[in-house]
């Protein structure tokens, strides 16, 4: 590593989201990512060791423990912290990331950014059924970062990063939105009426005090099918499903009843379920068709942020389907077979392996 690069330490690296985010970081050239994972043996961690050289370095360790975090802080000079809802589960996200901030601030980081998600509960006007633990829980200590930063007397800058559901998911397994072929049509069965989600493309990974949310469009499934059906040469379809036809045969069906979170105590009241918690999620975008609903995105402001970016469901499954072929995976129609579909999900790879 040389010594004038700036060293960022990152929480979340080995996610689906934060892999893109070093890998920007490492073409830039300018970085050396110090990256926090508790398997530095794992397939994922070796694909970044191969990917970054001496660009690359590792502590091994969780994020829920004070001693492993500020060794992690230590002679950095920024930070991206994206931690693993789907681990922890609400509650205990809530408490580490802010640990993780404080220990930022104490250690000297002059930059943090943290991995966000629309705080849907707030924004629907606290109507219940719209409460989604996963996102609401990273929502609250994005808004508290934002507070903390005004008042730290400028010794550390920060931004949030709000995302959605990644394009990704639509193709992948163990997903909400994990598609089937049936009688030769790919097909979603989500309960998304006429709605639209806000996804986000892994690969598009104005700055301190700023909230970017993110998104390639809101993208409705009657549109991704058309979408597929025009790249692959394939039939696709959605079908509109009720919310208890999803939750006894959709892709989550099988887990309806266990924690959100899966080191969280399923005895702690605080703690929902996964029909809980996607009931909610399917309703934030069932009630967010056409940018003029619950959760909304200001697709100037990232045109003139990133105007190269996709900016549709035709335009990434398009890229999506060469960098399958390039890759030696096969086109988006071979990917979506039964036994061929694969995990983008750090926990559905895991098959929800590992603790805090």
């Amino acid at each position: 590593m040389s010594d004038h690069k700036t060293k960022i330490f990152i929480i979340g690296g080995t996610g689906a989201q934060g892999i893109p985010v070093i890998t920007g970081l490492l073409t830039d050239k300018k970085y050396h990512c110090k990256i926090l994972t508790r398997d530095p043996n794992s397939p994922r961690a070796k694909q970044l060791a191969a990917l970054g050289g001496l660009d690359i370095s590792f502590i091994q360790g969780t994020f829920a423990d004070e001693q492993t975090l500020k060794a992690g802080f230590e002679s950095c000079d920024g930070a991206f912290v994206n931690i693993d809802g789907f681990n922890t589960g609400e509650k205990t996200e809530m408490f580490w990331a802010i640990r993780a901030y404080e220990l930022a601030l104490e250690s000297g980081v002059k930059f943090f950014v943290y991995g966000n998600l629309d705080y849907v509960y707030k924004k629907s006007g606290y109507d219940p059924k719209f409460r989604t633990g996963h996102y609401d829980g990273k929502g609250r200590i994005g808004e508290w970062i934002l507070q903390q930063t005004q008042q730290n007397g400028g010794r550390m800058g920060a931004a949030l990063f709000t995302t959605g559901p990644y394009m990704e998911m639509t193709i992948a397994k163990g997903t909400p939105m994990t598609p089937t072929v049936e009688e030769g049509v790919v097909t979603w069965r989500v309960p998304l009426g006429q709605g639209a989600v806000v996804h986000v493309s892994l690969q598009d990974s104005k700055a301190n005090g700023m909230d970017l949310e993110v998104a390639i469009a809101h993208i409705d499934y009657a549109e991704m099918a058309t979408a597929f059906e025009k790249v692959t040469g394939h039939p696709a379809r959605y079908i509109d499903t009720d919310l208890e036809t999803y939750w006894s045969s959709g892709p989550l069906s099988r887990n309806a009843d266990a924690p959100a979170g899966y080191s969280a105590d399923p005895t702690d009241k605080s703690t929902m379920t996964m029909r809980q918690n996607f009931t909610g999620f399917w309703n934030m975008w069932k009630y967010s068709g056409k940018n003029a609903g619950v959760v909304k995105r200001d697709y100037e402001l990232l045109d003139e942020i990133y105007p190269d970016r996709i900016k549709s469901a035709e335009e990434w499954f398009r890229r999506e389907d060469q960098r399958g072929r390039e890759l030696g995976l096969g086109g988006l129609w071979e990917r979506v077979q039964k036994d061929s579909i694969k995990p983008v999900l750090k926990i559905a790879e895991d098959g929800r392996r590992g603790r805090l």
